[in-house]
């Protein structure tokens, strides 16, 4: 629960690697989160649903300038640095994700015998939000049988039936972990490559296979990551692999769009491109979107890491404070690192100085 978090305010020198790091790609992310903030009425809170935030109002005096600034002046002089804990708890689980680049078929073919599915157009989504203002943010995913608003169809259920029509088609194991990361690179035979961008998911449960393989004795905990899992997949052949994928029933849908920049990621959850070693994912009932955050962790390639970020995503799996999931990018070091990746990571949020005064005021 949010009584749980603890705020220690910090000085920019008790963060050990500030002077030395790179603000250049989290000033670029945290631009295109001013513009998104600048659209928000002032007096609206940041997030309805958190006690970090503060109003747009806040957050768009301190993006008005910034042009004119380094990106380093800029935080300095625009932010005071708080660090977060959850009762005695000092750190939470980080993982990595990344975009896929799949390669794929327009038609069925060979090995490409796994769909990749658009909407369809009777899966619908009700905002709680506008049913209590207590649930603002909740979401339910569903279809109509009658008179009734119920759950939509299970992985299975789709699978076997006609729910959504494909939009590509791709071998399973791809396909797979295309919808785990959420959206990908669509790679054709005639060279031309599409986002799949995330469009919908079916509402139900994530559940992880390689815990599943975990707990079957299959692999070890070590073992579990994207690189392990899929030797597992390609070793067991498709009637084990079509039966692992079941144990997952989310199950999701996709769009397809152009690549206007290349150089920048999907939309995650706040609507803006990604940023690649910038955009992290939170649970967006701790912390807001468009907030700059300072993450210390030992990843695998780099140990005593240290990098500023800013919540722009989450996901079905990021849950709880201190949760984050690190955007890579795309290709294949963003995949190897987004495989392995899976630390205690430390966190210190950046807010503005009223936003600060106001969360760290004696209760």
């Amino acid at each position: 629960m949010e009584s749980e978090l603890r705020y220690q305010l910090l000085d920019w020198p008790d963060i050990r690697s500030w002077p030395d790091l790179d603000l250049a790609p989290a000033y670029g992310a945290f631009s295109r989160s001013c513009e998104s903030i600048g659209r928000m009425p002032p007096g609206q809170a940041l997030s309805p649903r958190t006690e970090i935030g503060g109003t747009a109002a806040d957050w768009q005096a301190v993006c008005r300038g910034r042009e004119a600034m380094s990106p380093r002046a800029f935080f300095e002089s625009r932010f005071v640095p708080v660090r977060i804990t959850a009762g005695d708890t000092a750190s939470g689980l980080l993982t990595g994700y990344y975009e896929p680049e799949v390669e794929v078929r327009r038609t069925r073919q060979g090995a490409f015998t796994q769909p990749i599915r658009s909407r369809p157009e009777d899966l619908l989504s009700a905002d709680l939000g506008d049913f209590s203002e207590e649930l603002a943010g909740q979401r339910l995913m569903g279809r109509v049988e009658g008179n009734r608003f119920i759950p939509y169809l299970d992985r299975a259920e789709i699978e076997t039936g006609n729910a959504g029509a494909p939009l590509a088609w791709g071998r399973p194991i791809d396909v797979f972990f295309l919808q785990i990361q959420g959206s990908g690179r669509l790679v054709f035979e005639d060279g031309e490559t599409l986002r799949a961008a995330f469009s919908a998911h079916n509402g139900l449960p994530y559940a992880s296979i390689g815990r599943e393989l975990v707990a079957r004795g299959e692999l070890e905990l070590h073992q579990a990551s994207k690189a392990g899992i899929e030797s597992w997949l390609n070793e067991n052949g498709p009637e084990a692999t079509a039966g692992l994928f079941a144990v997952n029933p989310r199950y999701v849908f996709f769009g397809l769009e152009a690549l206007p920049d290349p150089g920048l990621g999907p939309r995650g959850a706040a609507g803006l491109p990604l940023t690649p070693m910038a955009s992290i994912a939170v649970d967006p009932a701790f912390l807001p979107y468009g907030v700059p955050v300072i993450i210390s962790a030992d990843l695998p390639e780099a140990p005593s890491w240290q990098g500023l970020m800013v919540t722009q995503d989450t996901g079905g799996a990021i849950r709880g404070p201190m949760r984050g999931d690190f955007f890579y990018g795309w290709g294949e070091t963003a995949e190897r690192r987004a495989g392995s990746t899976r630390a205690q990571a430390e966190w210190i949020v950046l807010l503005p100085h009223a936003v600060a005064e106001q969360l760290l005021q004696p209760a």
